[in-house]
């Protein structure tokens, strides 16, 4: 029998996010003195616990990202090209409208101005956070290209460095939230900057003794950005024990644009490599590429700019708990819809 790609942490992720979230509320409730104390812990914005956390998440996922495959850059460009518009010029706004006509229109009454502001931030970061590791175990259940996946995803990143920040202050500026450019610049040299080099230099590194010494170092510290994002989901919910106690509703509410969103990008890009008659070893993972986000990053952010008590935070978890069953969706429908496609 084969081993699941997802792996034991992976394969699972919605039931141990859900655990995790369980485990946060109860224990907010009853040791909320421990929490306030973790809270404090912080430094220009950034909270120490929760960046060592998030740093345990990201670390492993850098280390699989292979920038030499940006040779291969001009290879069939038809999937890089869906992938770069749908991540960057489609995802990122249509995220932030979903944010605003749930949260602004259809929500009004039920939720503080205050509060859906933040919730709408929450979102905005899910939609400008491209996929980076678990994009790889898409790719692998749908048999996509690997190598094809890791140029995508290498572009991805390197947009990444350089974009995240601008566009993050031009949707949030648009929403009329305060946009702290020294925290949201210092966020991405943190999250995503620092754990970049750190992994280029890993991969140089193991690399340089050899190709079995990489491959067996992924493999032992993947299961620890699991881990980290666990914790980190413990924590969030911990600090927002109380609120969600009173509103338990608000994690459906915020569900909701969230599987909107999910669904409509990935049709879209989907259906316009249909057209496009782009194979299905490269349709399929583009596609799933814009659909799944970095949701890591995004909670690291929401948590620096908003706060760890902040409804943005609250709203950058809950697409942890979305995600994984709803890509899932996905890649069977596009296993079952691959004879559609000339390969």
């Amino acid at each position: 029998m084969n081993k699941s790609p997802l792996g034991f942490f992976g394969k699972y992720l919605s039931i141990w996010v859900s655990l995790c979230i369980i485990t946060g509320i109860l224990l907010g409730n009853i040791f909320p003195f421990i929490f306030q104390f973790i809270a404090d812990l912080q430094y220009e914005n950034v909270n120490v616990i929760v960046a060592l956390l998030i740093w345990v998440m990201i670390y492993p996922m850098m280390v699989q990202i292979d920038f030499s495959s940006l040779k291969n850059l001009g290879d069939k460009p038809k999937g890089l090209c869906i992938t770069l518009i749908i991540n960057w010029l489609i995802k990122p706004f249509t995220m932030a409208a979903l944010g605003i006509l749930f949260f602004k229109y259809l929500y009004a009454g039920l939720i503080p101005i205050t509060e859906a502001k933040e919730y709408i931030a929450g979102l905005i970061l899910l939609g400008i956070a491209p996929c980076t590791a678990m994009v790889f175990v898409w790719s692998k259940l749908t048999k996509g290209d690997p190598n094809y996946t890791l140029v995508q995803v290498s572009v991805n990143d390197l947009i990444m460095v350089f974009g995240f920040a601008p566009l993050a202050a031009l949707l949030l500026g648009i929403t009329d939230i305060i946009v702290p450019w020294k925290t949201l610049i210092l966020s991405v040299i943190i999250y995503v900057l620092i754990p970049l080099v750190m992994g280029i230099i890993t991969r140089k590194l193991l690399i340089g003794i050899n190709e079995n010494s990489l491959q067996k170092f992924s493999i032992k510290i993947e299961p620890y950005s699991m881990l980290g994002l666990l914790f980190t989901v413990i924590l969030l919910f911990g600090f927002q024990a109380e609120m969600i106690l009173n509103k338990p509703i608000i994690i459906l509410l915020i569900a909701i644009p969230l599987i909107i969103q999910s669904y409509g990008i990935f049709i879209l890009a989907y259906g316009w490599s249909y057209l496009w008659k782009v194979p299905h070893n490269i349709a399929a993972p583009a596609s799933l590429i814009g659909t799944s986000n970095f949701f890591e990053l995004a909670v690291a952010v929401a948590i620096s700019i908003f706060g760890l008590n902040s409804g943005a935070a609250l709203a950058t978890v809950v697409g942890v708990l979305v995600e994984v069953p709803v890509m899932l969706t996905l890649v069977a429908i596009a296993n079952k819809t691959k004879y559609k496609f000339n390969n």
